[in-house]
């Protein structure tokens, strides 16, 4: 790490993934001291903070084509990427390109080693360096308003360095335990950390623990509480459509919808433009249908207990759609993740692949077979993504009138994605995560 070139963008995913192997750091001191020595660019740019276990990245996207369809120049914040490093920054849609980041980490290195001088637990993390690049980017590509999305929790999340115009916090369930607590209440605490005082708070669905939790820190801070269950109720007939498929994406598109309706009048959002930019949102890896050899494919990211139950509705529609039981690949990280998942996968798969995404937490083929349903009667089979995906127009698994779905681990959809589109280039797989 010491002989990083910084023209180099191998060397520069080396240092970066260095940084990463220390693990996630909590706390905003260290980004509020980086942010001052890039001269605090935050400050100066209007925002929109999303929060959620989950929902936030699609929530972040729908803000973020609603905010284009206005005709204003956004800039998006998100994590994890799928392929590419730089899909976590974009200004326009535009990606981070290799040739930024190499100028970014030449740039925030001597401030961030600065930083860690005499404590090294003081230096800024990966994901601290991400967050100043897309601050950084904002900035300097002239974005009228940007959106950011929370890495995890939202107290102590490196982000929550924001003031913003609205803050967002899309759902409350039990994922991130080992961090953020075990309760519905200690989560939402953490999320409800993102509230400013004076500023509104668009809240999704979620448990009523949960709910009271954010109302109760909001109305401390003085924050206004937009409810989407109080806005449109429990009739999903109600609810905003999008580009977006499955019913859980229709309650994004309402949480989405009271966000944009909350921004100040400066920002003349009307109903035709959160229309318009409902059906232009950009969010792949999130039940999306592609052809490959003839043969529906869908990617979907559902990898802990709430994004099961809504992979059960999806694979139900699914099953009715096409009369056929499909086959599915799936791996996750975490046994308390995978087993809602294994369960839901297992009422409607005819056959299971199951892989181990490229992470150091991925549950192994055993810990996900010891998860599988004893009646489960479909065929099991352990493999590898790059056995299932051998080159870019195929996939080895099923038969060639069989439905495919890959689901799970978001990591999971990114080796997959970075199978199926080469031209992307080599993906960064390794620095996914914190």
């Amino acid at each position: 790490m010491a002989n990083c070139d910084p023209t180099d963008y191998t060397a520069v995913t080396e240092y970066l993934f260095g940084l990463k192997a220390h693990g996630p750091k909590f706390g905003i001191d260290r980004m509020t001291r980086l942010a001052a020595a890039i001269g605090h660019p935050e400050r100066a740019l209007p925002l929109v903070h999303v929060a959620g276990t989950n929902g936030k990245g699609s929530v972040a996207a729908m803000l973020d084509a609603i905010l284009h369809a206005a005709n204003w120049r956004t800039g998006l914040y998100t994590s994890p990427h799928l392929v590419k490093m730089g899909e976590r920054v974009q200004v326009e849609r535009r990606k981070l390109t290799e040739n930024e980041i190499c100028a970014y980490v030449r740039e925030l290195r001597p401030l961030a080693e600065r930083i860690g001088a005499d404590h090294p637990e003081d230096h800024p993390s990966f994901f601290e360096f991400m967050t100043a690049m897309a601050l950084l980017q904002f900035a300097r590509r002239r974005c009228e308003i940007g959106v950011i999305e929370v890495g995890m929790g939202g107290r102590l999340d490196a982000t929550n360095i924001i003031t913003p115009e609205v803050s967002v916090i899309t759902s409350i369930s039990l994922d991130h335990c080992e961090f953020l607590g075990d309760t519905y209440e200690q989560i939402a605490t953490e999320k409800a950390g993102i509230i400013k005082p004076g500023r509104p708070v668009v809240i999704g669905r979620m448990p009523e623990a949960a709910e009271r939790v954010i109302r109760a820190r909001a109305e401390a801070a003085d924050a206004t509480v937009l409810s989407v269950v109080a806005e449109f109720g429990d009739n999903l007939d109600r609810y905003p459509h999008s580009n977006l498929e499955g019913d859980y994406q229709r309650w994004n598109a309402a949480t989405a919808t009271l966000a944009a309706r909350a921004l100040p009048a400066k920002w003349q959002i009307t109903a035709a433009v959160i229309a318009a930019g409902l059906y232009h949102v950009d969010w792949p890896g999130r039940w999306q249908r592609v052809r490959l050899d003839g043969r529906l494919l869908v990617l979907d990211a559902s990898h802990n207990p709430e994004g099961a139950a809504v992979l059960a509705v999806n694979l139900q529609h699914l099953c009715e759609e096409t009369g056929r039981r499909p086959v599915v690949i799936t791996g996750v990280l975490g046994a308390a993740r995978a087993r809602p998942l294994v369960e839901t996968v297992c009422r409607f798969a005819r056959e299971v692949h199951f892989v181990v995404p490229q992470q150091p937490r991925a549950c192994t083929h055993a810990e996900l077979e010891a998860l599988m349903p004893a009646g489960y009667a479909g065929r099991c089979m352990r493999s590898e993504v790059a056995r299932l995906f051998p080159a870019a127009g195929g996939c080895t698994a099923g038969g060639p009138e069989d439905v495919l779905v890959v689901t799970g681990s978001i990591y999971l959809l990114g080796e997959v994605m970075a199978c199926l589109e080469p031209q992307r280039g080599n993906g960064a797989g390794r620095l996914q995560d914190f």
